[in-house]
């Protein structure tokens, strides 16, 4: 999987990036079927937010989360994108 790390308002340091990665890990754990991930850390006023765009055989899937820190904004958006990934594992399982 090819993980794409951007800030927007925002350097990413080592240590963001080490905790993407970490996050990320498990995900790609689901299977091979995950060609390309696009993550944007933005900083907005006082709010952090986290997107992800990522490219799996079939479809492309979205998430996003917002939070007053970005580790628990990265936190969540693995959460969701973990939960899609499998849902969409399921989906072609059964076809």
């Amino acid at each position: 999987m090819n993980l794409t790390i951007s800030g927007h308002h925002l350097d990413v340091t080592p240590a963001i990036r080490e905790h993407v990665e970490g996050k990320f890990a498990p995900i790609e754990r689901h299977g091979d079927h995950i060609t390309r991930a696009d993550v944007t850390l933005v900083v907005e006023k006082h709010q952090h937010k986290a997107e992800a765009n990522l490219h799996v055989a079939g479809a492309d899937l979205f998430a996003s989360s917002e939070s007053d820190d970005m580790y628990a904004a990265i936190d969540a958006l693995a959460e969701k994108l973990d939960r899609q990934v499998i849902k969409q594992k399921e989906k072609r399982r059964g076809h």
